[in-house]
């Protein structure tokens, strides 16, 4: 039998998590190179040892995995300061599968469509904000357009107060660079700025979200209403599980908020930045959107976080010793599927350095080789949201302004909390169409 771990960096543990948060495409890129389709990292004090892999087939056994034995949540570990201990993306097995059944109303296809029209309005009036001949900086219009939408759609926050009051709050939670955000797990750190600031905005955030609660249970209203949150407080009622506690809905909101906001943002703006510097494309997405054609505006989405992921990988926790492509690990190795490593693959992508969103509509994406939203039984719940929000978004944009990149091509990205950004913010030059 092979040896315990695959090989790896030889570096210290400190220089190879610097390099996973600050350099991440750059340091997996190199190790591929180096050491083959599956090696060893060290990522403390979140996971002493990660195998990371890329192949379609070995993708395919981890989600395809028992989740007993592999655990989603405690791989994603580095959430837990955060989003707290109740939220689906940190929970495993029996817990997990009751918050998912819960959750998953809220995003089915009746759900979706009744969440359309107001991000379209929201997104219309974002849009109306910009002047024609103008200079755009995308993430952060896209930022504030998608906390918005959480803010409407997910949290059904309506008083302008109370959303002038909570904006800026969320706003800090993910305004995070990669090392401040390792050091929320140390407590010892919560003494010094800007970690103690930091967990006194975290503090003052669920204040208030349990304020929204408190009175949203009150609601007389409550089930005329049809955002997550009042969703969220109805389902469980009268069924076997029981419903959702306080402090579970501000965890599961608090994961919609990071999961749906910041990753969204990112996406759109490495879309709408490719878009920019690629005329053809551009104009057929343009006529995407004069006919409404949903899907082809997805394929534009997809294109970018294929490209451009904005998540590293979809990652999961040995319980027991494991067999994975074809390495037998001991219990407490994390194995992370790497999103960045399958997406540029020249194996499993033909031209996978060009911005190509037809790929998507012509049958060429395979599976398990494509995968922002992980896989298995733990995809991303709000995955199909995700994309609805992103083609209404680009529709608005794109039928009333052309778009044009006002810098040269961003160097990469740069990782902000755990997302990957544009550097340079994407900006471009609108004009009307």
């Amino acid at each position: 039998m092979s040896q315990t771990y695959p090989p790896g960096p030889p570096l210290p543990a400190f220089v190879q998590t610097a390099l996973y948060l600050r350099k991440r495409s750059l340091f997996l890129g190199v190790l591929r190179r180096r050491y083959g389709d599956v090696f060893a990292v060290r990522v403390p004090p979140f996971n002493d040892h990660v195998v990371v892999l890329s192949r379609p087939e070995h993708i395919r056994e981890v989600f395809a995995g028992d989740p007993r034995t592999m655990h989603a949540g405690e791989a994603n570990n580095i959430l837990g300061p955060v989003m707290g201990e109740h939220s689906v993306l940190l929970t495993d097995e029996a817990e997990h599968a009751r918050a998912r059944k819960l959750l998953m109303p809220a995003f089915n296809g009746a759900a979706l469509r009744g969440y359309r029209e107001l991000v379209a309005e929201l997104a219309a009036t974002e849009v109306a904000r910009w002047q024609p001949n103008s200079t755009v900086v995308t993430l952060d219009r896209m930022n504030a357009l998608t906390l918005e939408v959480i803010l409407r759609v997910v949290f059904g926050v309506t008083d302008p107060g109370a959303r002038a009051e909570l904006a800026p709050l969320l706003r800090r939670i993910v305004e995070v660079g990669a090392l401040h955000y390792t050091g929320l797990r140390l407590p010892a750190l919560r003494r010094f700025r800007p970690w103690r600031d930091f967990h006194a905005n975290l503090r003052a955030v669920d204040t208030l979200l349990y304020r929204e609660i408190a009175a949203r249970r009150a609601a007389p209203d409550l089930a005329e209403r049809v955002d997550v949150l009042s969703r969220l407080l109805q389902v469980g009622a009268a069924g076997e599980e029981p419903p959702l506690t306080d402090a579970e809905l501000r965890d599961q909101l608090i994961t919609l908020l990071l999961a749906g906001h910041e990753t969204t943002a990112a996406a759109l703006s490495w879309a709408l930045y490719e878009l920019s510097a690629h005329p053809a494309v551009q104009r057929a997405a343009y006529e995407a959107a004069r006919d409404e054609d949903d899907k082809a505006l997805e394929a534009v989405l997809k294109e970018a976080m294929r490209l451009h992921p904005v998540i590293p990988g979809a990652v999961r926790r040995l319980t027991t010793d494991t067999t994975v492509a074809g390495w037998t690990l001991p219990a407490g190795t994390t194995v992370s599927c790497s999103i960045i490593l399958a997406h540029r693959s020249p194996d499993n992508y033909a031209d996978a350095s060009e911005f190509r969103p037809a790929r998507f509509l012509d049958g060429e994406v395979e599976p398990n080789t494509w995968l922002p939203f992980g896989g298995g039984v733990r995809r991303c719940l709000g995955a199909g949201f995700s994309l609805m929000e992103g083609a209404v978004v680009l529709r608005e944009i794109l039928l009333r302004y052309a778009l044009e990149a006002a810098d040269g091509r961003p160097d990469g990205g740069r990782v902000r909390n755990i997302t990957t950004v544009p550097r340079g913010k994407a900006r471009m030059v609108v004009t009307a169409r």
